[in-house]
Protein backbone atom coordinates (compact mmCIF):
# COMPACT_ATOMS: atom_id res chain seq x y z
CA UNK A 1 0.00 0.00 0.00
CA UNK A 2 1.29 3.30 -1.10
CA UNK A 3 -0.60 7.01 0.58
CA UNK A 4 -0.35 9.97 -2.30
CA UNK A 5 -1.27 13.18 -1.57
CA UNK A 6 -2.10 16.17 -3.37
CA UNK A 7 -1.99 19.45 -1.66
CA UNK A 8 -2.42 21.76 -4.72
CA UNK A 9 -6.00 21.81 -6.72
CA UNK A 10 -4.90 24.89 -8.77
CA UNK A 11 -2.10 27.61 -9.21
CA UNK A 12 -3.57 30.03 -5.96
CA UNK A 13 -4.48 27.49 -3.93
CA UNK A 14 -3.55 27.44 -0.04
CA UNK A 15 0.44 27.38 0.06
CA UNK A 16 0.36 25.63 3.71
CA UNK A 17 -1.48 22.53 2.36
CA UNK A 18 1.74 20.83 1.30
CA UNK A 19 3.71 22.06 3.99
CA UNK A 20 0.77 20.55 6.94
CA UNK A 21 0.65 17.34 4.40
CA UNK A 22 4.48 16.26 5.03
CA UNK A 23 4.59 17.26 8.49
CA UNK A 24 1.03 15.95 9.56
CA UNK A 25 1.85 12.01 9.02
CA UNK A 26 3.28 9.56 6.78
CA UNK A 27 3.02 9.76 2.84
CA UNK A 28 4.97 7.89 0.37
CA UNK A 29 4.45 10.72 -2.82
CA UNK A 30 3.04 14.28 -2.76
CA UNK A 31 1.16 15.58 -6.00
CA UNK A 32 0.53 19.29 -6.87
CA UNK A 33 -1.86 20.09 -9.47
CA UNK A 34 -1.29 23.66 -10.68
CA UNK A 35 -2.66 24.22 -14.18
CA UNK A 36 -5.75 24.91 -15.56
CA UNK A 37 -6.14 26.02 -19.73
CA UNK A 38 -5.91 29.78 -19.10
CA UNK A 39 -2.84 29.42 -16.76
CA UNK A 40 -1.14 27.88 -20.16
CA UNK A 41 -1.31 31.10 -21.77
CA UNK A 42 -0.43 33.79 -19.03
CA UNK A 43 2.49 31.01 -18.55
CA UNK A 44 3.10 31.19 -22.13
CA UNK A 45 2.94 35.53 -21.85
CA UNK A 46 5.52 35.47 -19.23
CA UNK A 47 7.89 33.24 -20.89
CA UNK A 48 7.76 35.50 -23.88
CA UNK A 49 8.84 38.48 -21.90
CA UNK A 50 11.40 36.82 -20.49
CA UNK A 51 13.17 33.43 -21.22
CA UNK A 52 14.03 32.20 -17.84
CA UNK A 53 9.84 32.19 -16.71
CA UNK A 54 6.47 30.49 -18.00
CA UNK A 55 5.89 27.91 -14.92
CA UNK A 56 4.40 28.23 -11.34
CA UNK A 57 6.48 30.54 -9.33
CA UNK A 58 5.23 29.08 -6.12
CA UNK A 59 6.76 25.50 -6.86
CA UNK A 60 10.71 26.69 -6.01
CA UNK A 61 10.22 28.41 -2.57
CA UNK A 62 7.62 25.70 -1.76
CA UNK A 63 10.11 22.79 -2.48
CA UNK A 64 12.76 24.69 -0.48
CA UNK A 65 10.37 24.76 2.28
CA UNK A 66 9.92 21.07 2.56
CA UNK A 67 13.18 19.86 0.79
CA UNK A 68 14.32 18.63 4.55
CA UNK A 69 11.43 16.45 4.62
CA UNK A 70 11.35 15.25 1.47
CA UNK A 71 15.19 13.97 2.26
CA UNK A 72 14.54 12.14 5.20
CA UNK A 73 10.72 10.90 4.57
CA UNK A 74 11.63 9.82 1.58
CA UNK A 75 8.86 11.90 -0.01
CA UNK A 76 8.89 12.00 -3.55
CA UNK A 77 7.35 15.09 -5.36
CA UNK A 78 5.11 15.21 -8.78
CA UNK A 79 3.74 18.49 -9.83
CA UNK A 80 2.91 19.94 -13.12
CA UNK A 81 3.85 23.48 -11.85
CA UNK A 82 7.01 23.45 -14.89
CA UNK A 83 3.80 25.23 -17.15
CA UNK A 84 5.76 25.75 -20.47
CA UNK A 85 8.76 25.91 -19.32
CA UNK A 86 9.57 22.79 -16.87
CA UNK A 87 13.52 23.23 -17.64
CA UNK A 88 13.49 26.68 -16.11
CA UNK A 89 11.43 25.55 -13.33
CA UNK A 90 13.83 22.59 -12.73
CA UNK A 91 16.60 25.00 -12.73
CA UNK A 92 15.25 26.91 -9.62
CA UNK A 93 13.89 23.89 -7.93
CA UNK A 94 17.63 23.25 -7.86
CA UNK A 95 18.64 26.57 -7.04
CA UNK A 96 16.52 26.96 -4.11
CA UNK A 97 17.10 22.98 -3.00
CA UNK A 98 20.71 22.02 -4.27
CA UNK A 99 20.27 18.33 -2.55
CA UNK A 100 17.40 17.16 -4.81
CA UNK A 101 17.55 15.11 -7.47
CA UNK A 102 14.45 16.36 -10.22
CA UNK A 103 13.44 14.64 -13.20
CA UNK A 104 11.53 17.00 -16.33
CA UNK A 105 9.03 15.62 -18.36
CA UNK A 106 8.96 16.77 -21.88
CA UNK A 107 6.98 17.06 -25.16
CA UNK A 108 3.46 18.19 -24.39
CA UNK A 109 4.04 21.43 -25.47
CA UNK A 110 3.11 21.57 -29.16
CA UNK A 111 3.49 25.71 -29.95
CA UNK A 112 6.19 25.06 -32.33
CA UNK A 113 4.60 22.18 -33.91
CA UNK A 114 1.20 23.45 -34.89
CA UNK A 115 2.60 24.70 -38.72
CA UNK A 116 3.66 21.14 -39.04
CA UNK A 117 0.93 19.44 -38.01
CA UNK A 118 -1.56 21.72 -40.18
CA UNK A 119 1.04 21.14 -43.34
CA UNK A 120 0.57 17.43 -42.60
CA UNK A 121 -3.42 17.33 -42.78
CA UNK A 122 -4.05 17.78 -39.34
CA UNK A 123 -6.93 20.30 -39.17
CA UNK A 124 -7.12 20.98 -35.31
CA UNK A 125 -10.43 21.14 -35.67
CA UNK A 126 -12.43 22.69 -32.44
CA UNK A 127 -14.10 20.05 -30.50
CA UNK A 128 -17.38 21.65 -29.49
CA UNK A 129 -17.51 24.08 -32.96
CA UNK A 130 -16.00 21.47 -35.50
CA UNK A 131 -14.04 24.74 -36.93
CA UNK A 132 -10.21 24.01 -38.30
CA UNK A 133 -7.75 26.05 -35.98
CA UNK A 134 -6.82 28.01 -39.67
CA UNK A 135 -9.05 30.68 -38.56
CA UNK A 136 -7.09 31.82 -35.55
CA UNK A 137 -4.06 30.15 -36.28
CA UNK A 138 -2.45 33.80 -36.01
CA UNK A 139 -3.61 34.92 -32.78
CA UNK A 140 -2.85 30.91 -30.63
CA UNK A 141 -0.51 31.69 -27.90
CA UNK A 142 -0.16 28.27 -26.22
CA UNK A 143 -0.67 24.74 -27.51
CA UNK A 144 -0.23 21.45 -25.02
CA UNK A 145 -0.94 18.16 -25.29
CA UNK A 146 -2.39 16.61 -21.95
CA UNK A 147 0.13 13.71 -21.79
CA UNK A 148 -0.67 10.63 -19.40
CA UNK A 149 0.75 8.74 -16.55
CA UNK A 150 3.26 6.43 -18.09
CA UNK A 151 5.93 9.49 -19.05
CA UNK A 152 5.65 10.42 -15.48
CA UNK A 153 6.14 7.03 -14.19
CA UNK A 154 9.28 6.90 -16.56
CA UNK A 155 10.28 9.62 -14.69
CA UNK A 156 10.04 8.30 -11.53
CA UNK A 157 11.87 4.86 -12.45
CA UNK A 158 15.42 7.54 -12.55
CA UNK A 159 15.34 8.25 -8.97
CA UNK A 160 14.46 11.41 -9.00
CA UNK A 161 12.69 13.25 -5.60
CA UNK A 162 11.24 15.63 -7.73
CA UNK A 163 9.49 14.65 -11.05
CA UNK A 164 8.24 18.16 -12.63
CA UNK A 165 5.93 18.44 -15.98
CA UNK A 166 4.01 20.61 -17.43
CA UNK A 167 0.51 20.15 -19.54
CA UNK A 168 -0.57 16.46 -18.33
CA UNK A 169 -3.86 14.82 -17.49
CA UNK A 170 -4.87 16.40 -13.80
CA UNK A 171 -4.96 12.25 -12.72
CA UNK A 172 -2.48 11.21 -13.71
CA UNK A 173 -0.03 12.83 -11.41
CA UNK A 174 -2.03 10.70 -8.78
CA UNK A 175 -1.75 7.58 -11.12
CA UNK A 176 2.18 7.75 -11.92
CA UNK A 177 3.15 6.46 -8.38
CA UNK A 178 0.81 3.64 -8.83
CA UNK A 179 2.73 2.36 -12.32
CA UNK A 180 5.75 2.50 -10.93
CA UNK A 181 5.40 0.95 -7.79
CA UNK A 182 2.82 -1.49 -8.63
CA UNK A 183 4.19 -2.75 -12.40
CA UNK A 184 1.29 -2.00 -13.42
CA UNK A 185 1.41 -1.96 -17.72
CA UNK A 186 -1.22 -0.31 -20.01
CA UNK A 187 -3.03 -2.75 -20.80
CA UNK A 188 -4.08 -3.36 -16.97
CA UNK A 189 -7.26 -1.63 -18.00
CA UNK A 190 -9.47 -2.02 -14.64
CA UNK A 191 -6.32 -0.85 -12.75
CA UNK A 192 -5.26 1.77 -14.43
CA UNK A 193 -9.42 3.20 -14.13
CA UNK A 194 -9.55 2.57 -10.43
CA UNK A 195 -5.83 4.57 -9.93
CA UNK A 196 -7.57 7.63 -12.46
CA UNK A 197 -10.99 7.52 -10.65
CA UNK A 198 -8.98 7.91 -7.53
CA UNK A 199 -6.40 10.44 -8.91
CA UNK A 200 -10.07 11.95 -10.07
CA UNK A 201 -11.23 12.48 -6.71
CA UNK A 202 -8.08 14.19 -4.95
CA UNK A 203 -7.10 16.46 -7.89
CA UNK A 204 -8.77 19.47 -7.13
CA UNK A 205 -7.28 19.06 -3.72
CA UNK A 206 -10.09 19.86 -0.12
CA UNK A 207 -12.88 19.74 -2.26
CA UNK A 208 -12.77 16.29 -1.18
CA UNK A 209 -12.33 16.87 2.10
CA UNK A 210 -15.50 19.14 2.57
CA UNK A 211 -14.37 22.18 0.89
CA UNK A 212 -17.04 23.61 -1.82
CA UNK A 213 -19.38 20.78 -0.85
CA UNK A 214 -22.32 21.73 -0.89
CA UNK A 215 -23.32 18.42 1.28
CA UNK A 216 -24.14 19.94 4.71
CA UNK A 217 -21.68 22.55 4.62
CA UNK A 218 -22.59 24.03 8.03
CA UNK A 219 -20.96 21.22 10.20
CA UNK A 220 -17.64 20.64 8.55
CA UNK A 221 -15.27 21.28 11.00
CA UNK A 222 -12.71 23.80 10.79
CA UNK A 223 -12.55 24.99 7.74
CA UNK A 224 -9.03 26.92 8.72
CA UNK A 225 -6.72 23.92 9.36
CA UNK A 226 -8.77 21.73 6.21
CA UNK A 227 -6.73 18.86 5.68
CA UNK A 228 -6.29 17.73 2.18
CA UNK A 229 -6.53 14.47 0.52
CA UNK A 230 -4.65 11.17 0.43
CA UNK A 231 -5.37 8.21 -1.30
CA UNK A 232 -4.29 4.71 0.16
CA UNK A 233 -3.40 2.58 -3.23
CA UNK A 234 -2.89 -1.16 -3.25
CA UNK A 235 -1.75 -2.84 -6.06
CA UNK A 236 -4.95 -4.37 -6.86
CA UNK A 237 -6.66 -1.50 -7.89
CA UNK A 238 -8.65 -1.50 -4.16
CA UNK A 239 -8.80 2.81 -3.39
CA UNK A 240 -9.25 4.61 0.20
CA UNK A 241 -9.47 8.00 0.34
CA UNK A 242 -8.42 9.63 3.84
CA UNK A 243 -7.14 12.79 5.17
CA UNK A 244 -4.50 13.31 8.44
CA UNK A 245 -5.50 12.84 11.26
CA UNK A 246 -6.49 15.72 13.85
CA UNK A 247 -6.94 18.06 10.71
CA UNK A 248 -10.20 20.19 9.56
CA UNK A 249 -12.98 19.19 7.02
CA UNK A 250 -14.14 15.88 6.24
CA UNK A 251 -14.28 12.73 3.69
CA UNK A 252 -17.69 10.80 4.13
CA UNK A 253 -19.96 9.41 1.33
CA UNK A 254 -21.07 12.75 0.13
CA UNK A 255 -17.36 14.51 -0.13
CA UNK A 256 -16.33 11.83 -2.74
CA UNK A 257 -19.49 11.45 -4.69
CA UNK A 258 -19.42 15.38 -5.28
CA UNK A 259 -16.03 15.07 -6.45
CA UNK A 260 -16.43 12.55 -8.11
CA UNK A 261 -18.92 14.16 -10.68
CA UNK A 262 -17.17 17.28 -11.03
CA UNK A 263 -16.27 17.68 -14.49
CA UNK A 264 -16.60 14.31 -16.15
CA UNK A 265 -18.93 14.68 -18.93
CA UNK A 266 -20.17 11.04 -19.68
CA UNK A 267 -19.46 8.66 -16.72
CA UNK A 268 -19.38 5.95 -18.40
CA UNK A 269 -16.69 6.88 -20.77
CA UNK A 270 -14.25 9.26 -18.58
CA UNK A 271 -11.71 9.56 -21.35
CA UNK A 272 -7.76 9.81 -20.11
CA UNK A 273 -4.94 9.54 -22.10
CA UNK A 274 -4.32 6.37 -19.73
CA UNK A 275 -7.37 4.52 -20.22
CA UNK A 276 -11.26 5.10 -20.62
CA UNK A 277 -12.49 4.98 -17.24
CA UNK A 278 -16.31 4.09 -15.98
CA UNK A 279 -17.10 5.92 -13.16
CA UNK A 280 -20.74 3.99 -12.82
CA UNK A 281 -18.73 0.46 -11.92
CA UNK A 282 -17.16 1.32 -8.39
CA UNK A 283 -19.04 0.63 -5.37
CA UNK A 284 -18.19 2.94 -2.33
CA UNK A 285 -18.02 1.70 1.34
CA UNK A 286 -17.75 4.09 4.31
CA UNK A 287 -14.68 2.92 5.98
CA UNK A 288 -14.24 4.46 9.45
CA UNK A 289 -13.82 7.85 10.56
CA UNK A 290 -12.81 10.36 7.61
CA UNK A 291 -12.44 7.59 5.34
CA UNK A 292 -13.81 5.96 1.88
CA UNK A 293 -12.91 2.81 0.31
CA UNK A 294 -13.51 2.98 -3.50
CA UNK A 295 -13.51 -0.85 -5.25
CA UNK A 296 -14.76 -2.41 -8.67
CA UNK A 297 -13.24 0.03 -11.37
CA UNK A 298 -13.61 -1.14 -14.72
CA UNK A 299 -11.86 0.93 -17.60
CA UNK A 300 -11.49 0.31 -21.38
CA UNK A 301 -8.49 0.16 -23.86
CA UNK A 302 -7.21 4.33 -24.00
CA UNK A 303 -8.28 6.16 -26.88
CA UNK A 304 -5.84 6.80 -30.21
CA UNK A 305 -6.10 10.28 -29.74
CA UNK A 306 -4.72 13.13 -27.11
CA UNK A 307 -6.43 16.07 -26.40
CA UNK A 308 -4.69 19.31 -26.86
CA UNK A 309 -5.94 22.64 -25.06
CA UNK A 310 -5.12 25.59 -27.30
CA UNK A 311 -5.30 29.32 -25.97
CA UNK A 312 -5.54 32.30 -28.60
CA UNK A 313 -6.02 35.96 -28.12
CA UNK A 314 -9.86 36.75 -28.67
CA UNK A 315 -10.20 40.85 -28.22
CA UNK A 316 -10.25 43.09 -25.01
CA UNK A 317 -12.77 43.50 -21.96
CA UNK A 318 -13.27 46.14 -19.14
CA UNK A 319 -15.48 45.54 -16.39
CA UNK A 320 -16.16 48.48 -14.10
CA UNK A 321 -18.66 48.89 -10.36
CA UNK A 322 -20.48 51.14 -8.25
CA UNK A 323 -21.76 50.58 -4.84
CA UNK A 324 -25.08 52.10 -4.02
CA UNK A 325 -26.84 52.41 -0.45
CA UNK A 326 -30.58 52.43 0.66
CA UNK A 327 -32.63 53.34 0.42
CA UNK A 328 -33.46 52.65 -3.43
CA UNK A 329 -30.36 50.46 -3.64
CA UNK A 330 -31.48 48.71 -6.87
CA UNK A 331 -33.34 51.58 -8.12
CA UNK A 332 -30.27 54.04 -8.17
CA UNK A 333 -28.02 50.91 -9.22
CA UNK A 334 -30.55 50.72 -12.01
CA UNK A 335 -30.71 54.23 -13.35
CA UNK A 336 -26.79 54.17 -13.31
CA UNK A 337 -26.79 51.18 -15.67
CA UNK A 338 -29.51 53.13 -18.09
CA UNK A 339 -27.12 56.29 -18.07
CA UNK A 340 -23.84 54.12 -18.73
CA UNK A 341 -25.77 52.70 -21.77
CA UNK A 342 -26.97 55.64 -23.06
CA UNK A 343 -23.81 57.90 -22.83
CA UNK A 344 -22.24 55.17 -24.78
CA UNK A 345 -25.35 54.89 -27.35
CA UNK A 346 -25.01 58.55 -27.79
CA UNK A 347 -20.77 57.87 -28.94
CA UNK A 348 -21.90 55.42 -31.38
CA UNK A 349 -20.15 52.98 -29.46
CA UNK A 350 -20.97 49.07 -29.90
CA UNK A 351 -19.39 45.88 -28.42
CA UNK A 352 -19.79 42.57 -29.10
CA UNK A 353 -21.16 42.00 -26.04
CA UNK A 354 -22.18 44.46 -22.72
CA UNK A 355 -23.66 42.65 -19.37
CA UNK A 356 -24.72 44.19 -16.40
CA UNK A 357 -25.42 42.41 -12.95
CA UNK A 358 -26.53 43.77 -9.72
CA UNK A 359 -24.60 42.00 -6.63
CA UNK A 360 -27.04 41.30 -3.64
CA UNK A 361 -30.16 40.68 -5.96
CA UNK A 362 -29.51 38.71 -8.88
CA UNK A 363 -25.50 38.23 -10.04
CA UNK A 364 -25.32 34.76 -9.03
CA UNK A 365 -28.79 33.39 -9.95
CA UNK A 366 -30.10 35.95 -12.43
CA UNK A 367 -34.00 35.93 -12.95
CA UNK A 368 -33.60 32.31 -10.30
CA UNK A 369 -32.38 34.98 -7.64
CA UNK A 370 -35.21 35.46 -4.76
CA UNK A 371 -36.53 38.82 -4.41
CA UNK A 372 -35.08 41.33 -2.27
CA UNK A 373 -37.58 43.54 -1.07
CA UNK A 374 -35.11 46.42 0.11
CA UNK A 375 -31.60 45.26 -0.25
CA UNK A 376 -29.05 47.87 1.99
CA UNK A 377 -26.78 48.05 -0.68
CA UNK A 378 -26.24 47.00 -4.25
CA UNK A 379 -22.78 46.78 -6.11
CA UNK A 380 -23.47 47.65 -10.22
CA UNK A 381 -21.20 45.57 -11.83
CA UNK A 382 -20.91 46.72 -16.06
CA UNK A 383 -18.62 44.65 -18.27
CA UNK A 384 -18.62 45.40 -22.05
CA UNK A 385 -16.50 42.60 -24.85
CA UNK A 386 -15.02 43.09 -28.34
CA UNK A 387 -12.38 42.49 -30.68
CA UNK A 388 -11.29 45.83 -30.77
CA UNK A 389 -9.53 47.53 -27.79
CA UNK A 390 -10.75 51.48 -28.08
CA UNK A 391 -14.31 51.01 -27.55
CA UNK A 392 -13.31 48.93 -24.60
CA UNK A 393 -10.91 51.86 -23.40
CA UNK A 394 -13.55 54.27 -24.27
CA UNK A 395 -16.21 52.44 -22.02
CA UNK A 396 -13.76 52.57 -19.40
CA UNK A 397 -14.09 56.42 -19.03
CA UNK A 398 -18.07 56.53 -18.75
CA UNK A 399 -18.46 54.85 -15.60
CA UNK A 400 -16.70 56.81 -12.50
CA UNK A 401 -18.31 60.36 -14.18
CA UNK A 402 -21.80 58.43 -12.32
CA UNK A 403 -20.05 59.71 -8.61
CA UNK A 404 -21.83 63.25 -9.35
CA UNK A 405 -23.48 63.15 -12.19
CA UNK A 406 -25.64 60.20 -11.63
CA UNK A 407 -27.74 58.87 -8.73
CA UNK A 408 -27.15 60.08 -5.41
CA UNK A 409 -25.24 57.97 -2.38
CA UNK A 410 -22.54 55.95 -4.86
CA UNK A 411 -19.48 54.58 -3.61
CA UNK A 412 -16.62 51.64 -4.11
CA UNK A 413 -14.96 53.60 -6.64
CA UNK A 414 -11.40 54.15 -5.38
CA UNK A 415 -9.87 52.40 -7.84
CA UNK A 416 -10.95 55.01 -10.69
CA UNK A 417 -11.34 53.89 -14.03
CA UNK A 418 -11.13 49.71 -14.79
CA UNK A 419 -8.38 48.29 -16.31
CA UNK A 420 -8.59 46.82 -19.92
CA UNK A 421 -7.44 43.25 -20.25
CA UNK A 422 -7.30 40.56 -23.28
CA UNK A 423 -9.11 37.87 -23.36
CA UNK A 424 -7.91 34.64 -23.68
CA UNK A 425 -9.97 31.87 -25.36
CA UNK A 426 -9.59 28.62 -25.32
CA UNK A 427 -9.47 25.77 -28.32
CA UNK A 428 -10.26 22.32 -27.60
CA UNK A 429 -8.85 19.60 -30.09
CA UNK A 430 -7.12 16.35 -30.43
CA UNK A 431 -4.12 14.86 -32.07
CA UNK A 432 -3.38 11.32 -32.90
CA UNK A 433 -0.95 10.42 -29.77
CA UNK A 434 1.61 9.22 -31.67
CA UNK A 435 2.27 12.98 -32.69
CA UNK A 436 3.10 13.89 -28.71
CA UNK A 437 6.62 12.29 -27.98
CA UNK A 438 7.85 12.73 -24.58
CA UNK A 439 10.94 12.57 -22.98
CA UNK A 440 12.10 12.62 -19.63
CA UNK A 441 15.47 14.48 -18.74
CA UNK A 442 17.20 14.41 -15.44
CA UNK A 443 17.90 18.48 -14.50
CA UNK A 444 21.79 18.73 -13.82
Amino acid sequence: MIRIANGQGFWGDWLEAPVRLVNGGPLDYLTLDYLAEVTMSILQKQRKADPNLGYARDFPPLVARIARQIRDQGIRLIANAGGVNPIACAREVRRLAPGLRVAVVLGDDLMDHLDELMAGGHELRNIDTGEPLAGVRSAVQSANAYIGAFPLAEALRTGANIVITGRCADAALALAPMIHEFGWTPNDWNLLAAGVIAGHVIECGAQATGGNCHADWQSTPDFAHIGYPIIEADSGGTMAIAKHENTGGRVTLATVKEQLVYEIGDPRRYMTPDVIADFTSIQLQDDGPDRVRITGAEGRPRPDTLKVSLSYHYGWKATGTLVYSAPDALAKARVADDVVRQRLADLGLQFEKIHTEFFGVNACHGHLAPRVAEPAEVQLRIGVRDRQKAPVERFTRELIPLVLSGPPTATGYGEGRPPVREIVAYWPTLVRREMVRTRVEVAE
